[in-house]
């Protein structure tokens, strides 16, 4: 099937015949009407990943023997197509999956769905945000006003600000408004949070990510989200190059392989996330802060962020491989996580008792937690100060 947002083109092919199916509108009732119809048990229909696939597949999962996904980036025989229509796009998919060369797609659980879905809600709520923000940047800007000398422009203390510049009334009159924009954008974003955050409190891989330094609930939560099973991965270097983390490698003949730049296939969005991740892990005491210098010395600190969030990734299949928490997790930072997790979902604040993150407001115990993993630190440094970089000798060509 070659669907689309209005209609899906339909070919069967059986015995190596093709007979086309014709068009199926993209409606609940008749896509369960054409499967109750044509298809049977023992059918095997193939769909390529786009925005409503989820949807199909489960319409035509309880009416045949499989439903396939196919990723539409790796079918490269229809994208490259000379003679191109829905048709024979359906044809293609359909010989691909007979002859056992289809690339296929995981299709996660509906709970996981349900996950993905919240996370790109709120990816999409902070982009609109971004939006707006520069928007008044630009307002600013076009009229030579310096820049705010607040941290948060859209914050209190910025907005007392903002009133006091000196603009034309439409400009004024705009800047409010995008500002009542932005109040509802956070309004929406708050809840999305407690969404994702009561989500979190139930799911035990969650809180088992979020004991990386640098994790916190958003975080734990698009990764947790872009895995799935951890099962599906065989090898930590399968996980790294689903996230698109890996290298790109050129190598053809007897010559030389050259490694480039990372490949960024994949879940983007989670990677955007564990890149964000291992910028604030290499500002917290402990071993990936020392990889992440030992990287940034050599190649610099961009390069060793997306070095460090490829560390992070391996050891997060780890993780979650063999059930077991972060081996250098700080109690105390933890318990101060879970308790702004628990916020978020909308519990009470409690703030004469003593819950459990007091103890992140003893000074003794978070000294003595810091000086834990920066003892682990300094065994990583002096672990690796042996290690060289890998030179590779140049050919040497002979001449005649």
């Amino acid at each position: 099937m070659d669907i689309h947002r209005v209609a899906a083109e339909v070919v069967a092919l059986q015995d190596g015949q093709l007979t086309k199916l014709g068009r199926v509108p993209m409606l609940r009732d008749a896509l369960d009407a054409f499967a109750q119809k044509v298809l049977t048990h023992d059918d095997h229909v193939v769909v390529e990943a786009t925005g409503n696939a989820a949807t199909v597949v489960a319409i035509l999962a309880p009416h045949v023997g499989r439903v396939v996904v196919a990723n539409p980036k790796q079918v490269r025989l229809i994208a490259h197509a000379k003679i191109k229509t829905d048709a024979i796009d359906a044809a293609v998919l359909a010989k691909l999956y007979a002859t056992g060369f289809l690339p296929e797609v995981w299709t996660p659980d509906q709970r996981t769905l349900a996950l993905r879905r919240q996370v790109a809600r709120r990816t999409q709520f902070v982009r609109q945000r971004v939006r707006l923000k520069n928007l008044i940047q630009s307002i600013l800007h076009a009229h030579l006003i310096p820049p705010c000398p607040h941290g948060n422009l859209v914050g209190v203390s910025g907005r007392r600000w903002l009133a006091r510049q000196p603009l034309p009334e439409d400009e004024s009159v705009a800047v409010q408004r995008h500002l009542t924009q932005i109040d509802q954008i956070e309004a929406s974003l708050k809840l999305v949070d407690a969404d994702i955050a009561n989500y979190a409190l139930d799911d035990p891989l969650i809180r088992r990510l979020m004991t990386l330094p640098g994790v916190d609930v958003t975080v734990a939560s698009g990764v947790a989200a872009a895995i799935g099973d951890i099962g599906r991965f065989a090898d930590p270097q399968k996980l790294v190059a689903y996230l698109g983390l890996n290298p790109s490698v050129r190598q053809s003949g007897e010559g030389p392989a050259y490694h480039g730049r990372i490949t960024k296939q994949g879940r983007g969005q989670a990677r955007g996330m564990l890149v964000e991740a291992a910028w604030a892990a290499a500002r917290a005491p402990g071993p990936l802060r020392a990889f992440h210098r030992k990287i940034a010395a050599r190649r610099g600190k961009h390069i060793a962020a997306v070095a460090t969030a490829r560390k992070l990734a391996m050891i997060i299949w780890h993780m979650l491989t063999k059930a077991t928490d972060y081996i250098w997790v700080r109690p105390a930072l933890m318990a101060r996580k879970l308790r702004r997790m628990e916020l978020r979902a909308g519990a009470k604040p409690s703030r004469a008792a003593r819950g459990s993150a007091y103890d992140y407001n003893i000074p003794t115990k978070r000294a003595a937690e810091r000086e834990r993993v920066e003892a682990a630190e300094g065994d990583y440094l002096r672990l690796t100060e042996s290690w060289r970089p890998r030179v590779r000798a140049k050919p040497v060509i002979k001449m005649a």
